[in-house]
């Protein structure tokens, strides 16, 4: 799962959810699909990190120049 896109294990998580809450899994296939579900869980916040790592923002300064800053989300603005 390592190598999984963003998109895919998204896919696969919602169909893991929609399985479960359709009620007709037994206990053990409940198990299996939210171990499968935790593991697609993993991939998207990794993903969803690595994505927010690279993000960048392009400010425009007073005199109109252009220059790129580092986003940092947990910051106030």
């Amino acid at each position: 799962m390592a190598g999984d896109k963003f998109e895919t294990s998204l896919k696969k998580l919602e169909e893991v959810v929609r399985r479960l809450e359709s009620g007709e899994l037994s206990l053990e296939e409940s198990l299996k699909a939210f171990e499968e579900g935790v593991k697609h869980a993993g991939v998207c916040a990794t993903r969803l990190n690595e994505a927010e790592q690279r993000v960048e923002l392009l400010l425009k300064r007073k005199n109109g120049a252009f220059v790129r800053e580092e986003f940092h989300p947990d910051e106030e603005s």
